[in-house]
């Protein structure tokens, strides 16, 4: 039985002139499907087939599925199957194209590489080629991309021997903003690059799958990996790749310190050569991001903080998702660069912070920033789309806008006095483009298609030649009218139509019975049940002239949009610069914008391990109550200094720990990265590292209990911390039995205070901690504050120096709506496991079969109420009634 592998087998071996024969089933156009199939191993092949993309064989089974179309059948093959099929249509691929690369696919995109009417060769399937292959990791459209992430291309190359063993080079690329960074780093700390990151691609060598120490960061990213033989990764190779893209012989000035950089970076743009077909977009000079620069946080933190997703994986109810008031998508992915790369150098953030400081004192001037900034596109991803080729007449009209509101900012600011420096260097930036805007104004249409071959783009009055092929063009259906008319009034019918379509072109149609009132002008072409249709030579050469004028004016188009696109990229550096002048201004304002709604500080930033912030807020809880109409959000005090970097937090569940917790490493981030803060003064001395330690979740894929996950964790926060660390820990050791678990929590905190010295806000409910308190003089305790009333606890939350007398667990029991009768032997239990001794061995306690839950009166008393049928003063009465009582 003859498979497909082993048709395309066949088809790479044989001579095309005799596939026929050796292959008599095969149709010329599938050995051609085929032939190129081979050629793009791994890859769905999108096959150009008039208006439809097609796919055939295991391709079309696969991409049926995961699109949910409908799989047919086409032919048959070798063995005399049919051959499956099914197939996208081409106007709306991008919409499949979509689906499936979110699925993880790659698809290799193959057109007609010539034109049917010029072609020399009549028989045989039309040319056809890929023109690239997309893959996750080089998307470029914009309905396929998140405007406000980087879509990151990777490589890394790992040492394998001396001094580079362990070691691994980075390097990422976005294909659609032309951004390039290249960095080096240690197996252990590659977890925590990708995390921050997140490729959509990661090429590798396949040996480096093989590497023990990597098997558990690999684990996470599986689906994105993509392994090359050893060969790909070559350092000579990338350093020539590297010096001709770049046009210098000298790549230090790039920050190149190693031959792992170089050979990934060299394998990036390998990639990007390959998948684009020899086509490589405009790229900026690649720029070192190393971690030394940069606060570092792991994998674990970035997820317990929910700095980009909730812990269930949402964007909605993140940092990110409240933090981002910005306006244009470079300025969202800014945001995100910031945020992923909190700052440590005290100078650069106080630049950064004096522009948000500027905005924020200015409330009329950031109300007009906002104003003109909003209608900006995203200048990035238009030029990228340009130099490879795919750009269309929206990427020219979406500059034309940039530059615009460029002439609009500038303008603006010239009016504006006393601001920062940082302010002037990027309005600086912004560059000078009149010369191109007046251009751009005066050639671009209003109304602007989305394709080149659709014509229609160049504005009346930019071309006299344009505009006269445009006139005859457009006013064709005039001539063809005034020619239907003298034909109608030379035979006398009335009913002469003058038609086009695909096959006849312009033809005349009249009705069967009156064919015989037509002279020899009229050509016959094709009789139909009940027309008869004919031709001219005058409206043949009415229709040459006419196609000819489209042909002509589209062609001319093309020529101009050619011209208008080298005007755009001769000035892409100056645009790309002027690009992250406007993200920067965007970022600024949001942080701003920000501050002004919610009530945020400048925060104080000094190279020193004070931590010292009043009236602190969790950012993303404070506006969730608000939402929800809840009380407000209590703010409060942590200090942490050099006498007492060590909070020991006791209290019980849902007294607000895990949140003070949260809040305080938060404030910290907001601060590094340049933002205000929540809170009514902060206070910082630079923190090189944050490690978190929050919640309870398993790894069933690794095979790790909840207490692994919690100990791999502490493990790693133990061995990383720095005494200009800041550590938040929450309930370490409560996976195992209690006495193990105070084992551990107790022997951290004395690593953590005698050996680390790590600013540490560390919340347990093992009481027995606190004995520690007056031992370890870098250790304080405090507790949040609750209050009981008539057998109730009330939540305070609000954090005091103390310790807690107990967990109150059997409350939050309660409110959580156990069985009473579970709640009673519950207390029961509690009390002879705290008075052993006193207390007798308890008999086994007898619960009732159907207990109904518990309603209290009040309850009962509102269910009884129908608000439709109160008057005003009923239900005022009623409301009375009803805070009687809760007294």
């Amino acid at each position: 039985m003859l498979s497909v592998n082993s048709i395309i087998e066949m088809v790479m071996n044989l001579n095309k002139t005799h596939l026929e024969s050796q292959v008599p089933t095969l149709t010329p156009m599938m050995a051609q499907y085929l032939e190129i199939k081979s050629q793009n191993p791994g890859c769905l092949l999108f096959y150009r087939l008039g208006d439809f993309y097609e796919l055939f064989f295991e391709d079309a089974i696969v991409a049926s599925k995961a699109l949910d179309i409908t799989l047919t059948r086409r032919g048959k093959a070798g063995d005399g199957d049919e051959i499956p099929m099914c197939g996208v249509p081409f106007h709306a691929s991008d919409n499949y194209l979509s689906r499936l690369i979110k699925q993880g696919f790659s698809v290799a995109v193959c057109e007609q590489a010539e034109d049917p009417k010029t072609r020399k060769n009549a028989k045989g399937p039309l040319a056809r080629k890929v023109v690239r292959v997309v893959t996750p990791g080089t998307l470029t459209e914009e309905n396929l991309l998140d405007s406000k992430f980087n879509n990151f291309l990777m490589a890394l190359v790992p040492g394998t021997s001396g001094k580079e063993k362990g070691q691994v080079g980075v390097s990422v690329c976005d294909l659609s903003t032309g951004d390039f960074f290249i960095e080096q780093t240690d197996f252990g700390a590659l977890g925590s690059l990708l995390s921050r990151l997140e490729p959509k691609e990661i090429l590798l060598p396949d040996f480096l799958l093989e590497e023990p120490d990597l098997f558990e960061t690999f684990q996470d990213w599986k689906k994105r990996l993509k392994p090359f033989p050893k060969s790909r990764f070559d350092a000579e190779n990338g350093e020539k790749r590297l010096q001709e893209v770049f046009a210098t012989k000298a790549l230090d000035a790039f920050g190149f310190k190693s031959r792992l950089q170089m050979a990934s970076a060299g394998a990036v743009l390998d990639y990007i050569y390959l998948t684009q077909k020899d086509a490589l977009p405009r790229l900026n000079p690649p720029r070192t991001l190393s971690a030394e620069n940069h606060l570092y946080m792991d994998g674990a933190t970035r997820k317990n903080l929910e700095l980009f997703y909730t812990l269930t994986g949402q964007r909605s109810g993140s940092l990110l998702d409240h933090l981002d008031h910005t306006l244009t998508s470079g300025g969202g992915r800014l945001l995100v660069h910031h945020l992923a790369l909190p700052l440590l150098d005290v100078e650069v953030l106080e630049k950064r912070l004096s522009l948000v400081d500027f905005f924020f004192c200015n409330g009329k001037v950031l109300a007009d920033i906002r104003t003109l900034l909003a209608p900006i596109p995203d200048l990035e991803r238009c030029l990228s789309r340009l130099s490879l080729g795919r750009g269309g007449p929206r990427d020219l009209g979406a500059i034309k806008l940039t530059l615009h509101q460029i002439s609009a900012l500038k303008t603006y600011f010239k009016n504006l006095i006393q601001t920062p420096d940082v302010f002037q260097k990027l309005v600086h930036h912004l560059g000078h483009f009149e010369p191109l805007l007046e251009k751009f104004t005066r050639a671009l249409s209003d109304h602007l298609p989305l394709l080149t071959r659709d014509g229609n783009f160049i504005r009346e009055g930019f071309l006299e030649e344009l505009d006269t092929f445009i006139q005859l063009r457009d006013q064709g259906r005039t001539h063809i009218q005034s020619l239907q008319e003298k034909y109608a009034g030379e035979t006398d019918i009335g009913a002469l139509k003058i038609k086009t379509n695909n096959v006849l072109g312009y033809h005349i149609e009249v009705g069967a019975n009156h064919h015989k009132k037509l002279d020899d002008r009229f050509i016959h072409r094709q009789t139909t049940a009940n027309t008869m249709r004919y031709s001219t030579v005058e409206l043949s050469e009415l229709e040459q002239k006419l196609m000819q004028a489209a042909d002509q004016a589209l062609a001319l188009e093309m020529r101009l949009f050619e011209n208008l696109r080298d005007d755009i990229l001769k000035a892409s550096d100056d645009l790309v610069r002027a690009a992250k002048a406007l993200s920067a201004l965007d970022v600024a304002q949001s942080h701003a914008h920000l501050a002004s709604v919610e009530n945020y500080t400048k925060p104080e930033l000094e190279d020193s391990t004070i931590l010292e912030i009043q009236g602190g807020r969790h950012p993303v809880v404070e506006v969730g109550l608000k939402s929800q109409n809840q009380d407000a959000f209590i703010p409060n005090d942590c200090v942490l200094d050099q006498s007492s970097p060590f909070w020991l937090l006791t209290g019980p569940n849902m007294a607000g720990k895990s949140t003070f917790l949260r809040q305080n490493a938060l404030i910290v981030i907001l601060a590094q990265m340049g933002s205000f803060v929540p809170a009514t003064r902060a206070r910082i001395g630079i923190v090189d590292r944050i490690f978190s330690r929050i919640g309870a979740s398993d790894d069933l894929a690794r095979g790790r209990s909840t207490f692994m996950v919690e100990m791999v964790e502490t493990a790693t926060i133990l061995h990383q911390s720095t005494p200009k660390s800041f550590v938040i820990l929450d309930e370490i050791g409560r996976g195992t039995s209690t006495y193990d678990g105070l084992s551990i929590a107790w022997s951290c905190v004395e690593y953590l205070c005698q050996k680390l010295k790590s600013r540490t806000l560390f919340a347990t409910h093992y009481h027995e901690l606190s004995e520690l308190e007056g031992k370890l003089s870098e250790l304080t305790c405090h507790t949040v504050k609750i209050k009981e009333w008539e057998g109730k606890v009330i939540f305070m939350h609000q954090v005091i120096p103390g310790k807690a007398d107990q967990s109150y667990g059997i409350h939050v029991a309660e409110l959580a709506g156990l069985p009473k009768s579970v709640i009673t032997r519950a207390t029961q239990i509690l009390e002879r496991l705290e008075k052993p001794k006193a207390a007798p061995v308890l008999p086994l306690f007898e619960f009732k079969e159907a207990e109904k839950p518990y309603i209290s009166p009040l309850e009962d008393a509102l269910k009884s109420i129908n608000p439709d049928a109160l008057s005003p003063r009923d239900a005022l009465e009623e409301l009375y009634r009803l805070k009687s009582m809760t007294a």
